[in-house]
């Protein structure tokens, strides 16, 4: 198939990860949830395991039109990457994600070879890279949002682990060989001595969490839920540890963060928009039940402090602000149009736009034939296209693309 519009409407695929809520995704897409599912995350892509498709002539999934045309890429996105170099997610965080940390590029494909050469399937369990990629990621809170973000800053460091009487065993191992010292050592200390130090501090905090007296600023809070989610049977999940070594972090909606290679971090709760390079590599430090492996683990991880930056939107012109990251593989902007407002736009490269609030209408080069966009739906623009947006309602379309093209 060779598509001879340079635009079209695009459907992305919902993944139903337990962790994700019931209603907001659902709503968002206007899609029914009979069987009352766990809605966890939207993909508007072109991921090889689980990829949008778009409609033309006939229905088609994005990958493989890239593929076999990879000059809708443009020069410069064709040659620097040869595929669509970013995947959009929307998530919906019911209950905490997994404290997780990606690999560098130059890693990942290391690490990627290694194992295709052990013969490690790609869907086995135990596998850590599913691909060869990094994954740098920036998300947009969509409402209020909370999550863990790099280790704390020294100072506040040492007051968490002196705030928590079960936790004074860590200022020596601290003191002794800083961030690593003390992380390496929870990580492969023993579980029945995991046990043995959470338990006392959960017996203490879990009546607060259910009389509703410890707020989500507490790490308290958190560790609660935490072990109220993961802990099994005489295994306490060792991440919660990491709950009171990282920044606890809460975005208002608008607000944004960036994580990069070898930052531990975790969403707590919340809906947000996430822009990441095109990978599927995770390697997980706790709150989870998957796989977790910690050399591997401790092999990525960046041992220093963070001081968290909250990112907020710049503004290029009237009607769109760009979300500004290091990240060569993807750029996010948003654009907010009045009703009955037009606006002209070029792609570049391959683009997709989501609309978050609002309807449009959009066509290439004033064309007749246009889309019609409401809330949740998206549209896919090919390298070359000049579009011509018009909202029939105060609209906010979200905007993914490379900032190289």
């Amino acid at each position: 198939m060779s598509a001879k519009s340079n635009l079209f409407r695009l459907s992305g695929k919902v993944q139903h990860y337990q962790w994700g809520g019931h209603s907001f995704l659902p709503a968002l897409l206007n899609l029914p949830n009979d069987g009352d599912q766990p809605f966890a995350e939207y993909w508007l892509g072109a991921h090889d395991n689980l990829s949008s498709e778009f409609e033309g002539p006939a229905v088609t999934p994005l990958n493989q039109y890239i593929r076999e045309n990879p000059s809708v890429l443009g020069t410069t996105v064709k040659e620097q990457y040869g595929r669509l170099p970013y995947l959009l997610k929307i998530l919906d965080v019911k209950d905490m994600l997994s404290i997780q940390v990606h690999p560098s590029k130059q890693a990942a494909a290391m690490e990627f070879e290694k194992e295709n050469q052990a013969g490690i399937a790609l869907t086995a369990s135990h596998r850590n890279y599913k691909d060869n990629n990094h994954k740098p990621e920036l998300m947009v809170a969509l409402s209020d949002f909370s999550l863990l973000h790099g280790f704390k800053p020294e100072e506040q460091l040492k007051a968490a682990i002196a705030a928590v009487p079960e936790f004074t065993f860590m200022q020596a191992l601290f003191d002794e060989g800083g961030y690593e010292k003390l992380y390496g050592n929870l990580m492969s200390m023993k579980q029945a001595q995991v046990n043995e130090i959470c338990k006392p501090l959960l017996e203490r905090i879990f009546l607060q969490y259910e009389n509703q007296e410890l707020s989500k600023n507490n790490p308290d809070f958190w560790a609660a839920r935490a072990a109220l989610t993961f802990n099994e049977p005489d295994k306490v999940d060792r991440g919660i540890f990491s709950i009171y070594l990282l920044n606890l972090v809460h975005l208002n909606p608008g607000e944004a963060i960036f994580q990069d290679a070898g930052l531990l971090h975790a969403y707590l709760e919340g809906q947000n928009l996430e822009i990441m390079a095109n990978s599927d590599n995770v390697l997980r430090g706790g709150l989870t039940p998957k796989h977790i492996d910690v050399d591997e683990l401790m092999k990525h991880v960046q041992f220093d402090p963070t001081d968290p930056v909250v990112l907020r939107g710049n503004r290029i012109n009237e009607f769109e602000e760009v979300y500004s990251s290091p990240a060569p593989d993807f750029q996010l902007s948003r654009l907010t149009i009045p009703r009955d407002q037009l606006v002209s736009l070029h792609s570049s490269t391959v683009e997709i736009f989501l609309v978050m609030d609002g309807s449009v209408t959009v066509s290439e080069n004033n064309e007749a034939l246009k889309l019609s966009l409401g809330k949740g739906e998206a549209a896919l623009a090919f390298a070359g296209a000049k579009l011509l947006w018009t909202a029939t309602d105060n609209a906010v379309i979200f905007r993914a693309s490379v900032p190289a093209a």
